[in-house]
């Protein structure tokens, strides 16, 4: 949180020292209605290859030998129980950590890197840079593959809404199948 908080308050300053509104900064304007409809149909399909690339990534982990622990945002999500505590995390998973990343990744990175006349590392530095920033190894090709379709999104829409929408339901659908996959291995009966 005090990652995703930082970036939207120095995403402020960027907005306002640029004398610009945020619409006119991140292309909220330009055909929302159809940014928003993209972002989630990009996502409904990525969202499969995404869940395979993450099984494919534990198994090439396992067969070498390393450990394929689960990101530390799970590990805190196992721990919190139910509560107030569980519906905060989902709030900052689902709306505050879609926003802080889509607005410094693609929003501000992206075409500061493009407008300074490197369209290559504009798509690829900053991919890396997401997947990276979630600091774990079986992760980090899904992220790398999601942080490029949502940079290509980006760039078909020329809205942020899409990227920050497609980010979204990513969240919440990985939140989903872990509550999901909880539940039903609770189900599960003992085995011997």
């Amino acid at each position: 949180l005090s990652f995703q908080g930082a970036a939207l308050g120095l995403v402020w300053l960027f907005v306002r020292e640029h004398s610009m509104s945020w619409a006119e900064a991140f292309g909220f304007r330009n055909r929302p209605g159809r940014a928003l409809l993209l972002g989630a149909v990009v996502i409904l399909v990525f969202s499969p290859v995404g869940q395979f690339l993450q099984l494919l990534s534990i198994k090439v982990l396992t067969w070498l030998h390393l450990d394929p622990a689960a990101q530390s945002a799970v590990e805190v999500l196992r721990g919190l129980g139910r509560g107030p505590g569980l519906i905060a995390f989902m709030l900052v998973t689902i709306v505050i950590v879609p926003l802080a990343e889509e607005l410094i990744f693609r929003g501000i990175l992206y075409p500061a890197i493009q407008t300074a006349g490197f369209p290559r590392l504009a798509l690829w530095g900053p991919s890396v840079l997401f997947a990276t920033i979630h600091f774990n190894l079986a992760s980090f090709l899904p992220l790398l593959l999601l942080a490029l379709v949502l940079t290509w999104l980006y760039a078909a829409t020329d809205n942020l809404l899409a990227t920050i929408t497609a980010h979204s339901l990513f969240n919440a659908v990985n939140l989903g199948l872990f509550f999901l996959s909880e539940e039903f291995s609770r189900t599960l009966p003992a085995q011997s």
